[in-house]
């Protein structure tokens, strides 16, 4: 289908989510004399890490997804945020919209430690469309969204900082294998610890006595 259009109009945080959500206001364009029933929307969100400066702090904690800054050339790579659907009602002309992405504190994910690795400004986001279109005056009419349809977003760091201290506040997030959990566990138990945070202190301070 020709004529359609995407930008990307603002992103906030869901302050009424279970966990953290983020949810980026769509502007979606058509041709006037077309009557769009409705739009299955398939949506890729990209970070693009080689669109944005970085600070000397920055650099240092984004060296584990990286490497060191001489390679920044070739390693500052897309990184996957998430992939979402989206159906979109009727209009014509154009329309505005919500799409709703659920994020992770999974340390283990890229996408969350770029943006923990991140101090302030903004991070360049692109939104990648497909799908299928139904049009028609009267009848459905049925058309691939064309491949090349795409929005960027620059996405303020503090919304993101804001959204995730909101579901997990003063804290962070590890996951770990089953059996170091119940090793974890023994020792806790063993010790008469309080607490995982008293746990892990004990185990710190352990390793800085040897």
């Amino acid at each position: 289908m020709t004529g359609l259009g995407f930008s990307c109009l603002g992103v906030r945080a869901d302050p009424y989510a279970a966990g953290p959500t983020l949810v980026f206001r769509l502007r979606i364009t058509a041709a006037q004399d077309v009557r769009v029933h409705a739009l299955l929307l398939h949506c890729q969100l990209r970070i693009e890490p080689a669109r944005r400066p970085y600070g000397p702090g920055e650099e240092l904690r984004l060296g584990v997804l990286f490497g060191e800054r001489a390679r920044w050339s070739n390693s500052l790579n897309p990184i996957q945020l998430a992939q979402v659907s989206l159906t979109v009602p009727g209009f014509t002309g154009e329309t505005e919209v919500d799409l709703v992405v659920p994020c992770t504190y999974d340390m283990d994910i890229a996408a969350t430690r770029y943006f923990q690795a991140l101090e302030d400004g903004e991070a360049p986001v692109l939104l990648l469309f497909s799908g299928t279109a139904f049009t028609g005056p009267g009848g459905f009419q049925v058309a691939p969204v064309p491949w090349d349809q795409e929005a960027s977003c620059r996405l303020p760091v503090a919304v993101w900082q804001d959204m995730i201290e909101q579901h997990f506040p003063g804290c962070g997030w590890v996951r770990l294998p089953r059996d170091t959990m119940d090793a974890l566990l023994e020792f806790r138990s063993r010790h008469g610890l309080p607490s995982w945070e008293a746990t892990v202190r004990a185990l710190l301070a352990g390793a800085a006595v040897r």
